[in-house]
């Protein structure tokens, strides 16, 4: 926290999780893009997306519209959270509140999972129903690379 001194005082007010995901996310799209091993599963009324990720790599996800569980199946991870950025060794499960973006960066091999109560049937419905559309996202249906050069906001 900064404290200005002269006309009373100013505080500055803390940068939230998720605009620092934002900007992470801002950041690494102009580097070559890593596509996760991901599988999908639908079965009474749920979606669990079983993610994959090789020691290394970070992802960054999109803006989820509903809670949900995010459980770190196997491998340590270090992962953005309200609270800051923790290391995390699974098996561990979070509950995921609506407006969450995570960034994950996997420390060895890591496997994870989400899991939703959904109405949807298909991978492309799902994500129209559990994610917000953001323009420089860096992933399309199914957590697959976009192909076309993003543009950057400040």
């Amino acid at each position: 926290m900064r404290i200005v001194y002269g006309k009373g005082f100013e505080i500055d007010q803390p940068i939230s999780m998720l605009d620092k995901v934002q900007a992470l996310q801002a950041e690494v799209s102009k580097l070559p893009q890593y596509e996760p091993e991901t599988k999908h599963y639908f079965h009474g009324g749920m979606y669990c997306r079983e993610v994959f990720r090789h020691a290394g790599v970070l992802v960054v996800g999109a803006v989820h519209k509903k809670e949900h569980f995010y459980l770190i199946v196997s491998g340590t991870v270090a992962i953005t959270t309200d609270d800051g950025v923790q290391e995390v060794t699974g098996p561990h499960l979070f509950s995921s509140k609506p407006g969450t973006k995570r960034a994950v960066y996997a420390i060895t091999d890591a496997l994870c999972m989400t899991f939703h109560a959904i109405e949807a049937k298909t991978v492309e419905e799902a994500e129209t129903e559990l994610v917000e559309a953001e323009p420089n996202n860096m992933y399309s249906f199914g957590n697959q690379v976009k192909h076309q050069p993003l543009e950057v906001l400040p």
